[in-house]
């Protein structure tokens, strides 16, 4: 039986975590596969995958977001197989920044022109969709470090706006 990789957190930070892994086990292993998740403003979570070339290994990701919980799983490829999934949890440290104050205004029957207020140096996600489900499963998304952006959408369809 292959068990699942020990996920440790090294150390984390407002914006960062650094974690390694390992294998409690004689079985070679070739690599790692990596899922961070989050949840953006309850309405959509967010991942980002790692895939990890060796046996042993210590990660960071950053450009994360302070006072955010993220969930870790990784599993690793061996040579009798893929081992199961292991999880760890961890809240990175700070303070989380207040939302930002959106306003949306169509321009015409295809464009909408979405401002906001909030800190600059920043990157953020502009996220939008023609219901609720559709928002928090499969929006609309484009990112920038502006207050601004116009976001082409289809004519004869109300949209939700999220950033």
């Amino acid at each position: 039986v292959i068990p699942p990789p020990v996920i440790h957190i090294e150390s984390y930070s407002e914006d960062s975590i650094s974690f390694s892994l390992k294998m409690s086990t004689n079985i070679k292993v070739s690599g790692y596969v990596v899922n961070i998740y989050w949840t953006f403003d309850t309405h959509r979570q967010e991942k980002r995958t790692l895939v990890i070339e060796g046996e042993k290994s210590i990660q960071k990701v950053a450009n994360l977001t302070a006072h955010t919980p993220y969930e870790i799983s990784a599993w690793a490829k061996t040579e009798l197989g893929d081992s199961p999934l292991s999880f760890v949890h961890v809240v990175t440290s700070g303070t989380r920044p207040s939302a930002p104050s959106l306003k949306a205004k169509a321009i015409n029957q295809t464009a909408v022109e979405c401002s906001w207020t909030g800190p600059r140096n920043v990157v953020y996600g502009i996220f939008y969709a023609t219901s609720f489900l559709e928002l928090y499963r499969s929006p609309h998304n484009s990112t920038t470090s502006a207050h601004n952006a116009t976001v082409l959408v289809q004519r004869d369809e109300q949209y939700l706006f999220l950033v």
